[in-house]
């Protein structure tokens, strides 16, 4: 039940903003679990980073496998969704996690202050709904905050690029080829492991990338890219039970 009750709420979202949300529905609960499934591996513990959790399915996975000292930072460009995760808290995810492990940020990810700051960063963004100019900074954001030997994990529908491109005009054919570039890119470069998701609408890839190889810490320092930021700072929203029914 609960589950339909959150695709009615991405379905809303998808509707208002189908640029910013990409899909018509939530994650399965096997996407999610492929999404956190490097959180399940033996691992000390560390900082987690969780951009564009949505409506909370994939936090939930996350939330399950957080050991005591882990933290977790969940940012959230829409404001409706960032009520509903706040919400979320104290009704599903407490007998998880402490409080104090748990931050909900409003913001951009390209908005969030620092460097080299997680060691695990876990991505729902529609990276083929964005200008290409927005995905580089993306992924400039995601090496940014990332620490030497971190993995990024993300998802991209399987062959949605291909299957729009016949239907679309020829500015959105070089937007998507555009985004094409950039991913393989990176994906030819960094990637070190990869789960097809059949069970999801539509099917799925998740990607698992090591941006910053330990080997080559030394030869990248002095070359991270300098975000530019919003002159707006990102809102911090501390999970807590005053936060229900707003």
């Amino acid at each position: 039940m609960r589950y339909w009750m959150e695709c009615g709420s991405f379905f809303r979202e998808f509707r208002r903003h189908g640029r910013s949300t990409g899909a018509v529905l939530p994650s399965s609960r096997f996407l999610a679990r492929a999404l956190a499934s490097e959180l399940r591996r033996p691992r000390p513990s560390g900082t987690i980073l969780e951009v564009g959790p949505g409506t909370g399915s994939v936090t939930h996975e996350i939330v399950r496998f957080l050991r005591p000292d882990d933290r977790l930072d969940a940012v959230e460009i829409n404001p409706r969704f960032v009520s509903l995760l706040e919400s979320r808290y104290e009704r599903d995810w407490s007998r998880y996690c402490r409080r104090e492990q748990l931050r909900i940020i409003a913001a951009g990810v390209e908005d969030l202050p620092g460097e080299a700051c997680y060691d695990y960063i876990v991505s729902g963004l529609p990276l083929n709904n964005f200008p290409v100019a927005q995905v580089r900074e993306i992924f400039r954001a995601f090496n940014r905050l990332l620490k030497p030997g971190g993995t990024l994990t993300y998802y991209e529908y399987v062959l949605v690029r291909q299957l729009k491109t016949p239907f679309v005009n020829r500015r959105e054919r070089w937007r998507l080829r555009g985004v094409g570039r950039v991913v393989r890119g990176y994906i030819r470069s960094y990637q070190v492991r990869r789960q097809p998701i059949f069970i999801n609408v539509p099917p799925a890839i998740v990607r698992h990338l090591c941006l910053k190889p330990t080997r080559t810490i030394e030869r990248e320092r002095g070359q991270r890219p300098v975000l530019a930021g919003s002159t707006r700072g990102p809102r911090l929203i501390a999970a807590s039970p005053s936060s229900r029914g707003r």
